[in-house]
C-alpha cells in the first residue's frame, strides 16, 4: 500500500505497458493451472487446456465463457458454490447468499475484495473516518467496503441502509471524512441534516457505487464540498474498475483482466465498441476465469491522465441479457451471432423486435456492402435456421448500426 502523500496507491498502478506484459505472462498462466488443479469446474471446462499456453489476454479469449446462468446451475447442482471455489467453505472468513440465489464466498486475508484501491483513489487515507452505508446482512458490499477502508487505515462507522436520522447523527457525533454507499442515499442524509438544521462540516468525500451517479446529483455533492468519486464491483469479482480523480472513464483494478465480449459470444469486440464485461480474476479462493457479468460498457483508447496506466472502461451502459421471445419462441444474442459468423460479408447485425397491429415482428439489420436480392433471400433463410421463425431482413451500410452493446433491441409497447 501506499504510504504518505503519494497519488497512488501502489506500484502496479503505473506500470509501463511492457511491464505489464511481462507480468502478466507469468501471473495468467499460474491462475489458469490453479483453476484447473484446485477447483471440480474449472477442471472439467479446462481439462483440454494448456495453462502454460495461456499468457496473453488473446491466448484467454479462446477459453471458455462462464455465465452466471451457469454459476446458478451449477450451484444447484453442487452447492454451495459449484466446484468453483478452491477453498473449502468452512476455511473461508464469511458466507453470503446473494438473491438469485448465488452463494459468494470471502476469504480470509487482507482486503480480499480488493476495494482498497478505489477507497484510496477517492482521497481516503489512514486516519480518516469512513462512514460506511452498505448492507451488512446477506450480501457483501458492506464488508467489501468496511475492510477496504480498514486496509488503508480509516475508522469505519457501520451504517448499513436506512435509519437517515441516525446517519445524520453518527456522521455529526464523530466527524465522518467521507461517506460510502450508494449514490443516492447520500442526498437522503443530506436532505435530512438540513431539515434537522445540522451541519456537517468534516463531510469533504464520498465512493459511491450500486446505482446511477447522475452528472446532477455529482454536481450537486460538489457545490457542498463532496468530492464524489464511483466504482464499478460485483458480488462475485469484487473490484472490478474505479473512477480516479481525473474523472475519465474507469481504470480496471490491477489483479483482473476485463475483455468486453459480444452480448452472447465468447469474442472481444474491438476497443470503443459496446459489449458485455467479462472478467478473469486472481482470487486465489475464487479463481473466476472469464466470468461474463451481464454488464455492457467499453473499453476507452489511451492512459488515464491521472497516471494510472491500466485499461480504462466507460463504467456501467445496461445489460448485456437481451434474451427475448417473439411468436412464443426465445431469440438469443448467441442466434444472432451465428446469422453473422454464417457469411463474410456480414460485418454486424441486430435484431429489432416491434409490435404492428399486437402482432411480434423481428426485423433483422445487417451492417454490408451487398445488396443483392440473392444476398437478401439468403439472409432470410440463416435467420429462419438459427431463430426458428422468420424474420424481416433490412440492408445497413457498414458502420451504420448504433454502438450501444444490443444485438437484439425489444422496441415492443403493450398497451395496458
Amino acid at each position: 500500500m501506499s504510504t504518505g502523500q503519494s497519488d497512488f496507491y501502489d506500484a502496479l498502478e503505473t506500470r509501463s505497458a511492457d511491464q505489464r506484459a511481462a507480468d502478466l505472462a507469468t501471473v495468467l498462466p499460474a491462475q489458469i493451472a490453479h483453476a484447473k488443479a484446485n477447483t471440480d469446474y474449472y477442471g472439467r471446462v479446462l481439462a483440454e487446456v494448456d495453462p502454460a499456453a495461456i499468457s496473453s489476454p488473446e491466448a484467454l479469449a479462446a477459453l471458455p465463457v462462464t455465465r452466471k446462468s451457469d454459476l446458478m446451475a451449477e450451484q444447484a447442482a453442487a452447492p454451495p458454490f459449484g466446484g468453483m471455489t478452491a477453498t473449502a467453505p468452512r476455511d473461508l472468513l464469511r458466507l453470503y447468499l446473494s438473491p438469485g440465489p448465488i452463494a459468494d464466498p470471502e476469504g480470509r486475508g487482507r482486503d480480499w475484495w480488493r476495494m482498497a484501491r478505489a477507497v484510496f483513489a477517492a482521497g481516503f487515507r489512514q486516519g480518516d473516518i469512513a462512514h460506511n452505508c452498505f448492507s451488512y446482512h446477506h450480501t457483501p458490499a458492506g464488508a467489501m467496503f468496511e475492510t477496504a477502508a480498514q486496509a488503508i487505515g480509516c475508522a469505519v462507522y457501520p451504517g448499513g441502509v436506512g435509519a437517515t436520522e441516525q446517519q445524520v447523527e453518527a456522521i455529526a457525533a464523530f466527524g465522518a471524512d467521507g461517506y460510502i454507499g450508494t449514490p443516492d442515499f447520500l442526498g437522503k442524509i443530506l436532505e435530512r441534516a438540513d431539515e434537522r438544521a445540522v451541519a456537517l462540516p468534516t463531510l469533504k468525500k464520498a465512493l459511491v457505487s450500486g446505482g446511477a451517479l447522475f452528472p446532477a446529483m455529482r454536481e450537486a455533492y460538489a457545490a457542498r464540498e463532496i468530492a464524489t468519486l464511483q466504482c464499478y464491483g460485483t458480488a462475485d469479482l469484487g473490484l472490478v474498475a474505479y473512477e480516479s480523480p481525473a474523472l475519465e472513464g474507469m481504470i480496471v483494478e490491477e489483479k483482473v483482466i476485463v475483455e468486453i465480449l459480444r452480448p452472447g459470444t465468447g469474442d472481444p469486440v474491438p476497443d470503443g465498441e459496446v459489449g458485455e464485461v467479462t472478467v478473469t480474476s486472481f482470487n486465489a479462493d475464487y479463481p473466476l476465469v472469464r466470468f461474463a457479468t451481464g454488464d455492457l460498457s467499453a473499453i476507452l483508447p489511451g492512459e488515464s491522465p491521472c497516471g494510472r496506466t491500466n485499461n480504462r472502461i466507460k463504467g456501467w451502459m445496461g445489460r448485456a441479457d437481451q434474451r427475448t421471445k417473439v411468436k412464443g419462441m426465445f431469440v438469443d444474442p448467441a442466434q444472432i451471432d451465428r446469422v453473422v459468423k454464417s457469411d463474410p460479408r456480414i460485418l454486424k447485425a441486430r435484431a429489432e423486435i416491434v409490435l404492428i397491429e399486437q402482432s411480434d415482428v423481428m426485423v433483422v439489420k445487417i451492417e454490408t456492402s451487398d445488396c443483392s436480392p440473392d444476398f437478401v433471400d439468403q439472409l432470410a433463410d440463416s435467420v429462419r435456421r438459427e431463430c426458428k421463425l422468420s424474420g424481416k431482413i433490412e440492408l445497413v451500410a457498414p458502420g451504420s448500426l448504433p454502438n450501444d452493446g444490443k444485438v437484439i433491441d425489444d422496441q415492443r409497447q403493450y398497451e395496458v
